[in-house]
């Protein structure tokens, strides 16, 4: 279902993230050339996010070839609180469970487990019913794999030597070794599933999303029978992590 994204390791959120931290640390409006510098990123590969992210309403385009951090609106005394800042993405998420009629999660990756921040679903894009906690499921999830991916790997030894890998459904993975190749196969494309290894009949697909220098996790849970355009989802899950990301780090 997922597309590939292409040789690069680094996905195409951790890019655009890292864009827009070099746009909000310039200070002062700077051209692509500049913002390709400082973001270690190649400018033809910076020319062509620019306007991208100025149509999403990240970044404003000034007229003499310049950008500068778009205005959130949000003053000098604006919350920063966990609260604040869920309310600031909760919209994204609505709108990705609206376009693609499917319940919409939010996780964040605090003091070393993998914490669901946010659940957005309805009557008709309902939940998964999460009868294991996500503290001991993150190896049967695509939401809880796309997060161990990105983790260095002191970190992912970290994490795998206090969760047990317990078997969950029949298609859960219980070998740590076999994980951590599913982990390093898939570091190429954006996209992390898994296909009823949390729950028997539920597909679920992630990728990364950042608040600041932690990571998280945005995906979709829906009916293994239901079938969707893998473009579709592909795009609408890349587009939402960034807005997602840029509310959880640049908040005012």
């Amino acid at each position: 279902m997922a597309d590939r994204a292409g040789t690069e390791p680094v996905t195409a959120v951790r890019r655009a993230l890292r864009l827009l931290e070099a746009v909000g640390a310039h200070g002062a409006k700077a051209d692509a050339r500049q913002l390709a510098r400082e973001a270690g990123l190649a400018p033809a590969e910076v020319r062509e996010l620019l306007p991208q992210l100025a149509r999403d309403g990240f970044v404003t385009a000034l007229g003499d070839g310049t950008y500068v951090l778009a205005d959130t609106g949000a003053g000098p005394g604006a919350e920063r609180t966990g609260d604040a800042l869920l309310r600031r993405v909760r919209p994204v998420l609505m709108a990705l469970r609206n376009d693609l009629s499917a319940a919409a999660y939010l996780t964040l990756y605090e003091d070393g487990e993998i914490r669901v921040m946010e659940i957005v679903d309805s009557a008709r894009a309902p939940r998964v019913d999460l009868w294991v906690g996500f503290e001991d499921a993150g190896h049967a999830t695509a939401l809880g794999k796309s997060v161990l991916r990105e983790l260095d790997g002191e970190g992912r030894a970290e994490y795998l030597s206090r969760h047990s890998l317990t078997g969950l459904t029949p298609r859960t993975i219980t070998h740590r070794e076999e994980l951590i190749q599913q982990l390093d196969a898939s570091a190429a494309t954006p996209l992390v599933m898994d296909r009823e290894e949390y729950a028997r009949g539920t597909t679920c697909l992630a990728v990364p999303v950042y608040s600041g220098d932690q990571v998280g996790s945005l995906g979709i849970s829906f009916r293994s029978d239901r079938m969707y355009r893998s473009t579709q989802v592909r795009q609408g899950l890349l587009s939402s992590a960034i807005r997602v990301s840029r509310g959880l780090s640049f908040p005012g």
